[in-house]
């Protein structure tokens, strides 16, 4: 009589577990190249909200704070940094003169530029001592898990943009 389990009832577990190694590795590669990106490098918090105004130009700090999930005196604090940094801009909203909309300045696209093609770089030195059936099972998993990203988000806003030039089929 086996103890075990279904061994199919812990591969979600196994699977999760994979997921956090490799997030973990990840964190790894992107620190050791961070300083050949920019010589001010941003905390991660500060990335979050780079990436939030690439996908969402010109929303305002409260909108910023509910996709971050953050209040609204920490987006504000964040966005000073980004500010003083020279990578976002505030400007009066067209709609409304009591709020502020928030852009990436041309410094900041460059950074985010600058980071995910060294990001992208780091990642096919990877890539490539993969066998062929290995990285058609990756890009499979990753079209499936952001399927199921994109399926359990609450609006279409905060939800991350597709992989480009991947299909689930």
């Amino acid at each position: 009589m086996n103890s075990d389990p279904d061994p199919s009832s812990r591969e979600p577990q196994q699977t999760a577990e994979a997921a956090r190694e490799l997030i973990e590795l990840l964190e790894v590669l992107w620190e050791r190249g961070r300083d050949m990106v920019s010589a001010t490098p941003v905390s991660a918090s500060q990335l979050r909200v780079l990436y939030s105004l690439d996908r969402e130009e010109g929303i305002s700090l409260r909108t910023l704070g509910e996709l971050l999930g953050s209040a609204p005196p920490s987006v504000s604090r964040m966005c000073d940094r980004l500010e003083a940094l020279g990578f976002v801009r505030r400007l009066p909203s067209p709609v409304s003169r009591r709020q502020l909309e928030l852009h990436l300045t041309v410094h900041g696209k460059a950074y985010l530029r600058g980071l995910r093609a060294q990001r992208e770089e780091a990642l096919l030195a990877v890539i490539a001592g993969m066998s062929p059936t290995s990285r058609k099972a990756l890009l499979r998993g990753l079209a499936g898990f952001q399927e199921a990203v994109e399926g359990s988000g609450p609006t279409a806003s905060s939800r991350p943009r597709t992989l480009k030039g991947v299909s689930s089929a």
